[in-house]
Formats: C-alpha cells, structure tokens, sequence
C-alpha cells in the first residue's frame, strides 16, 4: 500500500529527458546535502518526476501550550504579521 503522508513538492522535471541525465535525482541530492530529506517519485498521470519532501509534524497543540512549570500562567497573544 502506498505511502499517503503529507509531502510538499520542491521541484517538477518532465520524464523526458537527455539520455543519461538524471535531473531530478540530482535535484534530490543537492536538497539532502543541505538538509532536506527529499526523494524523487514518478507521477504517472502527468509523467513526470517530482522532487518531494515529507511536511514537517506539528507537536500536537495541547501539548504546544501546555505551561513550562505547574501554576504557569500561559497567554497567547494573536497579532498580525507586519512586514
């Protein structure tokens, strides 16, 4: 059964390519080198190869706002981003 984790896809390349070329698989590696653990997979409905990368795993809320010491008073505070 196939793998149904969340992935973003880095980088698209067409399954046609030069003989001998293998751009996606080299996308992959220079992605690993600096860190990110990329893999190449085949999408057969629009034939090509895509470079992807599995999405980082949140740690799950309650836990993400569970006070750092017992009678902590933890506040959120949701402010816009300002650029």
């Amino acid at each position: 059964m196939p793998d149904q984790s969340a992935h973003t896809v880095l980088e698209r390349f067409p399954a046609a390519g030069p003989r001998g070329s293998w751009p996606a698989d080299e996308y992959a590696a220079a992605q690993r080198a600096q860190g990110t653990n990329a893999q190449v997979v085949m999408d057969l409905r629009t034939d090509q190869f895509l470079v992807v990368a599995p999405l980082p795993v949140a740690p799950p809320r309650s836990a993400a706002l569970r006070p750092s010491r017992p009678g902590a008073v933890l506040c959120v505070f949701r402010t816009p981003l300002t650029t």
